[in-house]
């Protein structure tokens, strides 16, 4: 019996470890302005509440990433989401005021936790804009950070190998896209600068394995969509910084 209870409170002890190791989000919604003569804004993104570091730099990171992707005017110094939306809605309306036949502006961003262990949390970002054209743009952008330093990680930083994982990398995407081994690789009609593979510029850690995604026009055309390539924890690990438990 004494055995039983034992075991039971160490597999408490175990859950309740795991569980407080978790940051705590809340879900937040940022909308534009609704009006006839408005453009659309949806932002729905994960808000980090525990008070450490890495919540800290999570919330500062999302709201960077916004403004990037809202600032429509290089004149103008934006350092608040709320300026961004601002910014981006007068720039609509201005446009519109010009050419009453605009259509209408778009922007959506949804932000998620698609990974967590002690040591990694992954948000990854999905974003559309549409400022007039042919067709809007999408892309997908991972934010990678440091539970334990409260820092956020450049993809370079992710790494104990770099070029290792390259070389590792270029062969799971030549087998992959189907191009020949001492093919160029851009011989099936990839778009990779210089003629020479390199890693996408978005990297994120998933339950599935760290996932490298090329958006598009990254390497490859806009019909073409995003390029997804995902690589297990188990083939990578000797790359890894931070290895993963698989």
């Amino acid at each position: 019996m004494k055995k039983h209870l034992a075991t039971i409170f160490f597999l408490c002890l175990l859950m309740s470890c795991q569980t407080e190791s978790k940051l705590t989000f809340e879900p937040t919604q940022l909308l534009g302005e609704n009006c006839n003569g408005c453009p659309k804004i949806e932002i729905n993104i994960p808000n980090a509440l525990d008070d450490s570091p890495v919540a800290e730099t999570i919330n500062i990171a999302l709201q960077e990433e916004i403004i990037s992707i809202l600032s429509f005017n290089d004149d103008e110094t934006i350092d608040s989401v709320d300026k961004a939306l601002q910014s981006f809605t007068a720039s609509y309306k201005e446009l519109k005021a010009k050419f009453p036949d605009e259509v209408q502006w778009e922007a959506e961003i949804d932000g998620t936790v698609v990974y967590e262990d002690e040591n990694i949390l992954t948000l990854m970002l999905n974003s559309y804009s549409f400022t007039g054209g042919a067709h809007g743009y999408a892309s997908t952008s991972y934010l990678n950070f440091d539970k334990r330093k409260g820092t956020e990680l450049e993809n370079s930083e992710l790494f104990d190998d770099l070029e290792g994982f390259e070389d590792f990398a270029e062969t799971k995407f030549r087998l992959q896209e189907k191009i020949p081994k001492h093919k160029n690789i851009n011989a099936t009609g990839f778009m990779f600068d210089g003629d020479s593979f390199h890693l996408s510029n978005s990297i994120g850690y998933t339950k599935d394995g760290l996932k490298l995604i090329y958006n598009q026009y990254e390497v490859a055309s806009y019909a073409d969509g995003p390029i997804v390539l995902t690589l297990p924890y188990g083939e990578i690990n000797t790359y890894l910084k931070r290895k993963v438990k698989h």
